[in-house]
């Protein structure tokens, strides 16, 4: 499954980063590493972007950079 797939206050870990070039690379700059737990904190009004809790700080993202990462979903 991937990222933008997770419903609000649902944890997942990282499994897989995909894209290309400078996309993946930032990506991974800001933390989105494999074995990273990750949290949905919530959605804007309108569904994109998308507010994630990585590594103890808040990150916002459009759906489209979500649908870039690969997750398996967990429990709390």
């Amino acid at each position: 499954m991937t990222l933008d797939k997770l419903k609000i206050g649902a944890f997942g870990i990282i499994t897989k980063v995909n894209g290309q070039g400078e996309l993946r690379l930032r990506l991974l700059d800001m933390g989105i590493i494999p074995n990273t737990k990750v949290e949905v904190v919530k959605l804007a009004p309108l569904g994109d972007p998308m507010e994630i809790h990585i590594r103890g700080y808040e990150l916002t993202l459009r759906l489209d950079e979500a649908k870039q990462i690969e997750v398996r979903e967990i429990a709390k």
